[in-house]
């Protein structure tokens, strides 16, 4: 993003007006940034932050589309198919969302790690591929490639991803995730992936593997 549409988003962004909750950490502790699924809330998600750090800060804002009633993070023409110039766009607000929490809350030095759920994982990894200023550290949970067919991404050198993924999950197809792992490396990603048995959302290994993620990052 250039510093003009950097700007531009900010402005478009008010943090009083989009509904999030703040949790301050320990001292030193990272902060999670915890992104919700389909239907889900900025409350519901956040409730897995203990599992995966104690003592961590959260930050966890709620999706701003709606879809017959259910929170999402951005628009899709159907299950499966994403409206790309949405994705985009929405990464660009989450974005802005970031920077602006960080100076209100005091958090501009804190080490920020997003952890999101199907919908939320996608739009965590949207919005580190295209703004790694903003997330450079990524726990997607039956996440997938969220840009359909094309490849906007720039320089991803320094950004981790961990795609935590059941091998027979029809939401978010084998196919599709490796296409992701592909892309975010030839950018220059980090990319480590745990492919469990199953389908769609979160098992105790997908969180063991999460942690141990956390944990390799604290030691660089």
């Amino acid at each position: 993003m250039s510093a003009a549409e950097s700007g531009a988003a900010r402005q478009a962004v008010e943090l009083d007006a989009w509904p999030h909750i703040f949790q301050p950490g320990r001292e030193g502790a990272p902060v999670l940034l915890t992104l919700h699924g389909t239907g889900g809330d900025e409350r519901d998600i956040a409730q897995i932050a203990p599992h995966l750090i104690e003592g961590a800060g959260i930050l966890s804002p709620r999706g701003r589309v709606s879809e017959h009633g259910m929170n999402r993070w951005f628009r899709r023409v159907r299950e499966g198919v994403f409206d790309v110039d949405d994705v985009i766009a929405r990464a660009h607000e989450l974005a802005a969302f970031i920077a602006l929490a960080r100076e209100h809350y005091g958090i501009q030095d804190a080490r920020l790690i997003a952890v999101g759920f199907s919908n939320g994982a996608n739009i965590a990894l949207a919005t580190a591929l295209l703004h790694p200023e903003a997330i450079d550290r990524v726990i997607a949970f039956s996440g997938m490639y969220p840009f359909g067919d094309r490849d906007p991404v720039g320089d991803a050198s320094g950004v981790r991803l961990l795609l935590a993924n059941g091998a027979a999950d029809p939401m978010a197809p084998a196919a599709s995730v490796a296409h992701l792992a592909e892309v975010a490396a030839e950018h220059g990603a980090e990319v480590e992936r745990h492919i469990r048995a199953g389908g769609h959302g979160i098992d105790a290994s997908d969180l063991a593997a999460a942690v141990t993620f956390i944990g390799a990052g604290s030691a660089r």
